[in-house]
């Protein structure tokens, strides 16, 4: 299935591969993957236990999705290890650890759909005509429930960074 004109890039409707997800739905399964000493893999069992945040951008490399890491990082700061945090594009995991290198990014762990966009099907965001990932977040609970979506309407618009932020304090 597929969501025609359901958001826009620099004014263009575009089409999201799969469907929307939606606050109360249990989140999908997804395999991520990261650099750590090697290629990892980061699935949805990896996080539950804690709430859990998804940022995700269409790639590290564009300005507002660098502002986008960047305000989540310098935010969730204070959380610590009390939540997961996640960066999730369809950047290489060596560009994604080279970018957070440079900017200091901590808080907030970077990872990968690119093996086989299974994040980006099951969740929703995959561009059909661009074959990048939409502008979205996520909140997730303990158990991997969905509290809080936001599929940002237009692709480089920022998203509501304080309602998102309230919905992960919200399950602390």
């Amino acid at each position: 299935m597929s969501r025609s004109g359901a958001i826009t890039f620099k004014g263009n409707p575009m089409t999201l591969a799969g469907e929307a997800l939606a606050a109360g739905q249990a989140a999908p399964d997804f395999t991520l993957h990261y650099f750590d000493n090697g290629m990892q893999s980061l699935t949805l069992a990896d996080l539950k236990g804690k709430p859990t945040l998804l940022s995700v951008v269409p790639s590290l490399d564009t300005g507002v999705c660098a502002m986008q890491t960047k305000k989540f990082n310098e935010a969730l700061g204070e959380l610590g290890d009390k939540i997961n945090a996640v960066t999730v594009s369809l950047d290489l995991p060596f560009a994604m650890n080279r970018f957070c290198g440079a900017e200091n990014i901590t808080n907030i762990r970077p990872a990968s759909d690119y093996q086989d966009r299974n994040f980006g099907h099951s969740y929703g965001t995959l561009i059909e005509e661009l074959k990048i990932l939409t502008r979205a977040i996520f909140v997730l609970d303990a158990d991997g429930k969905t509290t809080y979506v936001e599929y940002v309407p237009e692709v480089t618009s920022e998203p509501n960074y304080d309602a998102a932020l309230s919905a992960v304090k919200s399950l602390l």
